[in-house]
């Protein structure tokens, strides 16, 4: 089985600083890779690569085993490759279905000729995708600010996933929300999984990377320093090689 995404030799510098230096690594299909490493360790320069926010100074990122130029998110999400960022990026003034069309609104005509918003296409079809994700919501007529953070999380999920994601990266999906809704976002990971999608998690949190990955990838001072199957390790090794209290042996 080739990687649905593999970066080969990945590098980017901020003027003298190099914060991701040769980094290589891959993802297959189906699989959740945790991307680790402390504070300025490279994770974020890296995932930002993928997702097009910054251009790599040198390297490369093959996408289904080819060789691909990712030079905006536009780019990315064309592909397939979709970012959920800690912050979300919703629209707390919008609703849940119009979030989840969010600048690909669904239209229609209005008098035979003025294009005006397709709300109940829209409101079924994010019913659809909610369904096939398990995710309950009591309206999808409500607006975000009323949501919990974990029902908030599974809205930009389903997002990408409406979008025909095939490769998500999540970057801190569990921070900031309590135990239940933790183990909730992690169980709709798990589902992605089982879908055939291929997913990195960026996480502080080693319990819910434990419980979610299958493999790890551990970054130090834009290094890669190691890769573990998750089933073959421990966090005391994992946090060893964060920082750099243990021997590496890649």
């Amino acid at each position: 089985m080739e990687y649905i995404l593999e970066v080969q030799d990945l590098t980017k510098k901020f003027g003298g600083l190099v914060a991701v230096n040769n980094v290589s690594m891959g993802v297959y299909p189906g699989e959740v890779v945790g991307l680790l490493g402390d504070n300025g360790a490279g994770k974020s320069t890296l995932i930002k690569m993928v997702s097009g926010v910054y251009h790599p100074d040198g390297g490369r990122i093959l996408f289904k085993g080819e060789e691909v130029k990712i030079t905006s998110p536009i780019d990315a999400l064309s592909m397939g490759i979709e970012t959920i960022y800690q912050d979300l990026a919703l629209a707390e003034n919008l609703n849940v279905y119009s979030n989840i069309f969010l600048g690909r609104e669904k239209l229609k005509k209005f008098l035979g000729f003025v294009n005006v918003l397709d709300h109940d296409q829209m409101l079924s079809e994010s019913k659809k995708v909610l369904h096939g994700l398990e995710i309950e919501i009591p309206s999808l007529k409500n607006k975000i600010r009323t949501l919990s953070g974990g029902q908030r999380q599974a809205v930009a999920i389903s997002r990408s996933i409406y979008w025909e994601a095939k490769f998500l990266i999540m970057d801190e999906p569990t921070a900031a929300l309590g135990i239940t809704e933790q183990k909730k976002v992690l169980e709709l990971v798990r589902t992605l999984r089982d879908q055939g999608l291929g997913i990195i998690v960026i996480s502080h949190q080693l319990h819910d990377i434990f419980s979610v990955t299958d493999r790890l990838v551990i970054m130090r001072r834009g290094f890669k320093v190691a890769e573990r199957m998750t089933k073959e390790t421990n966090p005391d090794e994992i946090v060893g090689l964060i920082v750099g209290a243990e021997t590496v042996n890649k």
